[in-house]
């Protein structure tokens, strides 16, 4: 059963690779080994963080379109517990074994990008456990000296905007607004 689940996996990023389909090889960035990491920590309670080191991004140059893919089982927790309930209990991990991103770099030029740090905001829609959530956020994008185009930012959600239930004997442990962080650097495709 696991080797079926990993080959719908396998098949999953083999579309979304196809999702910029019809991009010439001038036009598209990627990277493999893109980072997210989300924080729900509550003071005084332990922290509540994990990091994902395998997403999948790609960016259309041409036409500002971004695309991502997380995982959800690639994300590392400090405690294995927290792990454990996170993909049994929270995000159903078997069932919902992704994330998927896709928007627009608004006012994008790549021609623009230079090392110096440029905010840009992306428009799009974030696909989690079967629900939609629309994000609007700034990124700082630049382009590195040697070619890589550097993106970080975050944006906030919340368990609500995914159905996810925290059960009342955890609730306050758990932050209400979720930060997630990204950290991508990608490379001429």
């Amino acid at each position: 059963m696991k080797k079926v689940k990993y080959i719908i996996a396998l098949l999953s990023v083999s579309i979304f690779l196809s999702t910029l389909n019809g991009v010439s090889a001038q036009g598209k960035y990627i990277d493999k080994n893109g980072k997210i990491t989300f924080e729900a920590s509550e003071e005084l309670f332990e922290p509540v963080r994990a990091k994902n080191e395998s997403v999948t991004v790609i960016i259309n140059t041409e036409t500002s379109e971004i695309a991502s893919l997380a995982l959800m089982k690639s994300f590392r927790f400090k405690n294995s517990l927290m792990e454990e309930h996170f993909n049994e209990n929270y995000i159903e991990s078997e069932v919902y074994p992704k994330a998927t991103f896709k928007g627009k770099l608004l006012d994008f030029n790549f021609s623009d990008l230079t090392e110096n740090a440029q905010s840009i905001e992306v428009d799009g829609t974030l696909e989690l456990r079967g629900k939609e959530k629309k994000i609007r956020t700034t990124l700082n994008v630049n382009k590195s000296s040697d070619g890589f185009i550097i993106i970080k930012g975050s944006f906030v959600v919340t368990p609500q905007d995914f159905d996810i239930d925290i059960p009342s004997v955890v609730r306050n442990k758990i932050a209400k607004e979720i930060i997630v962080s990204l950290d991508f650097k990608l490379s001429k495709r």
